[in-house]
């Protein structure tokens, strides 16, 4: 009989054991789950706090959102993030060491706040892909920070780029874009998997994820064959048209990121296609893009500036010329937007041969910006150049003297000298001797590299008015006396005039103008 006692007393303890254990188990569970709701809430906070300060920032506060962010940027993420995006931003308009330095710091600081709330995972699993652990292993929180951790990474890396020039630190910054563009690329697969379960804030997730993959699909195809192919080798791969997908319907949604997908396809089909020569870009796609922004902020700097590109991309000079000074006087706070307004209004000006206008804001960039001194200064003795006895130089400069001045003013980026520095720098050569000897159009010239005759095209009087000036030019040179540079300045005006007689539909004459250039390269070599 005890001993039935004992195993009844037993099977009790047991069945309260069992019991207990059952309790516990369903706490936990419930406790987890209040985990994840709570993360949930604090993400969704988060995204609506930070989408505030953006608000803020477009609307030309720029020191508001910065104020608005920083408070959090230790313990949220998305603060981190795009508090260090906006010095960001500002770093590289100014250019200035400083900034550049703070920026970078401020970046590395919020890539290692992402870093708290990415998965934890031993030494074995760090090694594995994300795609290869099961999606449903990622929290919400987790998986918003692999794409702010990824962004974190592609921002370091540029600015890695402008920072330094040395090989150790460009290698640096080629493996933090190799480390990103694997996490996207995974990123985007994870998404894309029938294990994946949306969360509450996914359009923001997934808003983040289009940004990262259009962004790298469409500036590797951007780049070079001969590059692309090497970096295929590598793992990387590029397509246009299916970046300008992702990044089109990133910017279609509401999502935190939708802001940053319409800058990057605005800057496409305002600057990257033009500029690079493609003529892919797609002004009434960009006029779609940036009305919604212009009409919730119409005084916003950005928009207006963007504005005023596509009146100028179109060849409305003098909207686009009223567009880019409501941009400079809609806020004082950040300089760096006027800069951008400058370099345009200098070539509005230069489209209409007002060569004193134009002098004038290459000056002010000279004075005020630091992207490529060597550059601007180039712009002001150009256009100094094109002044005649009786318009008189401005504060009494002359260009001689500016040219002579350049090759102290080159800089470099990654290592790399910019494009037109070396052009300007060796064109200023010329005026290097004791006698120097004058280049013929040297604004005309910079404005064939920078595509400017597909703007003039569009007007016929603004291309009959620059071929007059180039009419004016060749007889110059044919009553100048022989030198080394005559068939090249000469070869130069042709080449510039044909293309004002191709806008203007007169193509046999064009031709005659093109077969020119060859006949007199041939007989020059021979």
């Amino acid at each position: 009989m005890s001993f039935l006692s004992s195993w009844k007393r037993s099977l009790k303890g047991n069945e309260g054991k069992t019991r207990s254990s059952s309790c516990r188990e369903i706490q936990d569970r419930h406790e987890d789950q209040e985990d994840h709701r709570s993360q949930r809430s604090d993400l969704r906070m988060e995204l609506d706090d930070c989408m505030a300060a953006l608000d803020l920032f477009l609307s030309n506060k720029f020191a508001e959102a910065l104020d608005h962010l920083q408070s959090k940027t230790k313990d949220s993420m998305y603060h981190a993030l795009t508090y260090a995006t906006i010095l960001e931003m500002q770093a590289m308009m100014t250019f200035d060491p400083h900034d550049i330095l703070a920026a970078g710091n401020t970046m590395k600081d919020a890539q290692a706040v992402c870093q708290r709330f990415r998965k934890k995972s031993t030494m074995a699993g760090s090694f594995n892909s994300l795609i290869n652990r099961q999606a449903g292993e990622l929290t919400e929180e987790e998986i918003h920070a692999e794409v702010c951790y990824a962004e974190c990474l592609l921002q370091r890396a540029a600015l890695t780029f402008l920072q330094d020039e040395n090989m150790i630190s460009f290698i640096r910054g080629g493996i933090k874009v190799r480390s990103s563009y694997q996490t996207y690329k995974e990123l985007h697969n994870i998404v894309q998997s029938a294990q994946y379960t949306q969360g509450d804030s996914h359009s923001h997730f997934e808003g983040g994820v289009k940004l990262g993959v259009g962004a790298f699909n469409l500036t590797l195809s951007l780049l070079p064959t001969r590059i692309l192919r090497l970096l295929e080798f590598v793992g990387f791969s590029g397509n246009k048209e299916y970046g300008l997908q992702q990044l089109q319907e990133g910017a279609s949604t509401q999502s935190f990121r939708a802001f940053l997908c319409t800058m990057l396809l605005l800057c496409y089909h305002t600057f990257m296609s033009f500029v690079l020569g493609t003529g892919e870009g797609d002004v009434g796609d960009a006029e779609a893009l940036l009305q919604p922004y212009l009409k919730r902020y119409p005084k916003g700097a950005i928009f207006l500036f963007f504005a005023g590109r596509i009146e100028e991309i179109k060849g409305n000079l003098d909207a686009a010329i009223a567009r880019f000074e409501e941009c400079c006087e809609a806020q004082q706070h950040w300089k760096q937007f006027h800069h951008m307004c400058y370099w345009e209004l200098m070539w509005c000006f230069t489209y209409k041969r007002q060569w004193k206008m134009a002098y004038f804001y290459a000056d002010l960039l000279c004075k005020e910006n630091s992207w490529s001194k060597a550059t601007y200064a180039y712009m002001k003795a150009a256009y100094l150049s094109m002044l005649t006895e009786e318009d008189g130089k401005p504060f009494g400069e002359d260009e001689v003297e500016i040219f002579r001045q350049m090759p102290g003013m080159k800089q470099k980026i990654a290592g790399k000298s910019l494009p037109t520095e070396k052009f300007a720098i060796r064109k200023a050569r010329r005026y290097l001797s004791p006698n120097p000897l004058p280049l013929p159009v040297p604004p005309l010239e910079m404005m064939y590299i920078w595509n400017g005759y597909a703007v003039i095209g569009k007007h016929r009087d603004l291309t009959e008015g620059m071929l007059d000036t180039l009419n004016q030019a060749q007889r110059t040179l044919e009553r100048a006396p022989v030198t080394e540079h005559t068939v090249d300045d000469q070869c130069l005006v042709s080449l510039l005039k044909g293309l004002c007689l191709k806008h203007l539909g007169c193509h046999e004459e064009a031709e005659q103008y093109f077969n020119l250039i060859h006949i007199k390269y041939v007989v020059a070599t021979s």
